[in-house]
């Protein structure tokens, strides 16, 4: 530490204030946050290899110049073992999607988009940041090829495989280890492989856009490789759908750099770096976790072994490995690794989810004053209501607005775990978004109000309606009127009033 704050003083002319060690992850390099007495912070790195100091601080120059989103080495010691950075806060991808994980993989849109944010700037990054490198300074080696591969199966072999005490043909087994090598590095692989790209290396700045760090293990490689380090993260429990939708995303998006392979080729190519990046990542589970006693790790062995029991559901002609597959397949049904029944978490009693307040887009200005009778700006009341219990009043004396019927879709309400929910309690939110007919009903809605919307303020009007029943004014409905409300105050800035007439509960989104 003394040796940063030496560093500091000599960047800033000052001493810090307060000096803060950060927490660590899965490296030995230490991190600090130095505080200026002006309060402005930046981050400490105190390293153990020079030479991966050199790579990284290379690096970070080589695309801080290319203008990606990284963060900005400040000052380096003479002897290339500490270094200060920008600081980009606490706040990771990996902490912002906690409730996904939570939720057994069940993501909100919020979520959901913020994946999508960073999976579109991946090609950017491997592929524009790739211009131009000088591969030399990567550490501990240039480039991917059949002799890293293999030292990273043996680390799996060593760190993870032989302390199961799992019976297996150490000959047999290599052979297929070449193999797989080889069929790894068959293609030409030109792009900056960052190596350890997870959601626990990239930060949000406080629009939630991504930056990414720890890419000092980079070197040039298969862009596939960072794909399928990404979206089979242990830990991250993405489900089918949800890893099908960004692969989508990063595939248009590889698109604007490169003539991309077939989706069948892609696809195949792909499958076979998740298998080895699972038996990577088991590797280095293993040696942190059985040999240096780090429980995060242990704990993410489970989710690593369904990784591997889903990746070898594939036929042979995708993984040509005999083998490998047959002793791959007798680790995960190993006792240690049988998955437990666990009963599933839930939510009991009214709880709702906290949201940000969104921003009115700039081009719809102000809410317009009436025209006709001066009473003010236009206000919109959006109810959640009961079918049994009626359709609610109009108290504007307009005699009422839009009402729409959610009962065509699913109800959550007809499970045990939701029946003492509501529409704005976390489990329901994301029982209703993962099922998805409520978001395709919303799609209509908003386009309709939208224009509605747009229409009174220009005509002056001063009060509008919108309703959403359901059978019990207690899910859908709710679900319903709190998105559309919010929507409403996002896009055109005026007061939304929000009523949950059968919940009870009343808030005023306050006019931009």
């Amino acid at each position: 530490m003394e040796r940063l704050i030496k560093l500091y003083i000599s960047w800033s002319g000052k001493q810090p204030a307060h000096v803060e060690k950060m927490a660590g992850a899965g490296s030995n390099r230490q991190y600090y946050r130095l505080t200026g007495p002006d309060e402005k912070t930046v981050v400490g790195v105190n390293g153990t290899s020079r030479d991966e100091n050199r790579a990284f601080i290379y690096l970070d120059r080589h695309f801080t110049e290319k203008g990606l989103p990284v963060p900005r080495v400040l000052a380096v010691a003479k002897d290339e073992m500490s270094y200060l950075q920008t600081d980009l806060g606490d706040r990771s991808l990996f902490d912002a999607i906690k409730g996904g994980r939570m939720a057994a993989g069940r993501y909100n849109l919020n979520e959901k988009q913020l994946l999508e944010r960073t999976i579109q700037e991946l090609p950017k990054f491997q592929i524009h940041g790739a211009a131009d490198l000088d591969w030399s300074y990567c550490y501990p080696q240039p480039a991917f090829d059949e002799d890293s591969v293999l030292f990273d199966l043996n680390y799996f072999k060593y760190c993870f495989l032989k302390p199961t005490d799992l019976d297996f043909h150490e000959l047999k087994l290599e052979a297929n280890f070449r193999r797989l090598a080889k069929d790894l590095t068959s293609e030409p692989g030109e792009s900056f492989l960052y190596r350890d790209f997870q959601a626990r290396n990239v930060m949000l700045d406080a629009e939630g856009n991504p930056y990414f760090i720890d890419f000092q293990g980079g070197r040039k490689g298969p862009f596939y490789y960072d794909l399928a380090s990404f979206l089979w993260q242990a830990s991250a429990k993405y489900p089918f759908k949800l890893r099908r939708d960004l692969l989508a995303v990063y595939y248009e998006s590889l698109k604007q750099y490169i003539e991309v392979p077939s989706v069948r080729h892609f696809a195949e190519r792909l499958s076979l770096f998740v298998l080895f990046r699972q038996m990577q990542v088991l590797g280095a589970y293993g040696f942190r976790g059985y040999f240096e006693h780090k429980q995060h790790f242990i704990d993410s062995i489970p989710p690593a072994i369904q990784n591997l029991r889903d990746i070898l559901t594939l036929n042979e002609e995708v993984l040509p490995y005999p083998y490998l597959r047959d002793m791959l397949r007798r680790l995960t049904e190993m006792p240690q690794f049988t998955p437990k029944e666990e009963p599933k978490q839930r939510t009991d009693g009214f709880r709702t989810t906290d949201r940000d307040v969104y921003e009115a887009h700039p081009q719809d200005g102000p809410a317009t004053y009436s025209k006709y009778d001066g009473k003010g700006p236009l206000v919109v009341t959006v109810y959640s209501f009961s079918y049994h219990k009626g359709i609610p009043e109009d108290p504007s004396g307009n005699g009422g607005g839009y009402v729409f019927d959610c009962r065509s879709t699913h109800n959550p309400g007809r499970y045990e775990p939701y029946k003492k929910l509501t529409g704005l309690d976390e489990p329901v939110i994301r029982f209703l978004e993962d099922d998805g007919e409520i978001l395709t009903f919303l799609d209509n809605v908003y386009a309709l109000a939208d224009k509605h919307v747009e229409r009174y303020m220009q005509r002056g009007f001063t009060h509008l309606m919108f309703c959403f029943g359901c059978t019990g004014g207690q899910h859908r409905s709710v679900y319903s009127a709190q998105h559309l409300a919010e929507h409403i105050h996002k896009k055109f800035g005026v007061e939304v009033r929000i009523v949950h007439r059968e919940q009870d509960i009343r808030q005023t989104l306050e006019a931009k």
